[in-house]
């Protein structure tokens, strides 16, 4: 007897419901278990709270655009494939979505093409190609292992940080070089419904300075930057 088929499970993100819906069937009649959301935030809270094989991600959407909703889950160490479908089809448009997921396409677009980019998706994540999410980082004498929230200091102590930490401490670490913005740390690590102080943010950088700087007083590191946001050098 023929084994049957897995059924992957896709997570549809369109705001505009003939598309979705046209979409939801046609993924459904190619055998795939379809979850669908509307907005930024209802898709961030299905991927947090559910396993997927494959997003299917609109960009332009109600609450939070699709390429932050990425970008917010890779900070938490989510590597689940994504697909943009997107108007957008500037060169930094693509640019981004092809950093933080794993391909994109642009509407109008074919759906036998689009299905068989799925398709192809799919089995790259089965054979474990998935998106880059680092695990381990080491910088002048400093360990970060993001797997199990652990970092080693310049004191040789290791300490288990909170999943906050360590997403402000990716998204700095993968952002090297880059001035983050305090608006772009407090959306992407905090969240869209969660509103800290800037003063917040301080008392996390006050922290890591503390655990990887020879001389908190004179960071190498992690350095202000006064009335925008935040660097980190290696």
């Amino acid at each position: 007897m023929e084994a049957e088929r897995p059924k992957y499970r896709v997570l549809l993100v369109e705001d505009e419901a003939p598309l979705r819906n046209t979409l939801k069937l046609n993924l459904e009649l190619e055998g795939y278990s379809v979850t669908t959301a509307v907005t930024g935030p209802d898709a961030l809270e299905r991927l947090r709270g559910a396993r997927f094989d494959l997003v299917l991600m609109d960009v332009m959407l109600p609450g939070m655009d699709g390429f932050t909703v990425v970008e917010t889950i890779r900070l938490e160490g989510d590597a689940t494939p994504v697909l943009f479908l997107t108007a957008r089809n500037t060169p930094a448009d693509r640019l981004r979505g092809l950093k933080a997921g794993d391909d994109h396409v642009s509407k109008p677009y074919d759906l036998a093409e689009l299905l068989l980019r799925i398709a192809n998706l799919i089995q790259r994540s089965a054979k474990g190609v998935t998106a880059a999410v680092i695990t381990n980082f080491d910088f002048g004498g400093n360990h970060v292992d993001f797997s199990k929230y652990e970092v080693v200091g310049q004191d040789g102590e290791r300490r288990t940080l909170s999943q906050r930490e360590m997403m402000l401490l990716r998204l700095l670490i993968e952002r090297a070089g880059d001035v983050v913005s305090r608006e772009e740390i407090l959306q992407k690590v905090w969240g869209y419904n969660v509103f800290p102080t800037t003063r917040t943010v301080d008392n996390f950088i006050v922290a890591f300075r503390k655990y990887f700087e020879p001389d908190p007083r004179t960071p190498r590191h992690f350095h202000s930057v006064r009335g925008v946001g935040y660097k980190f050098v290696a």
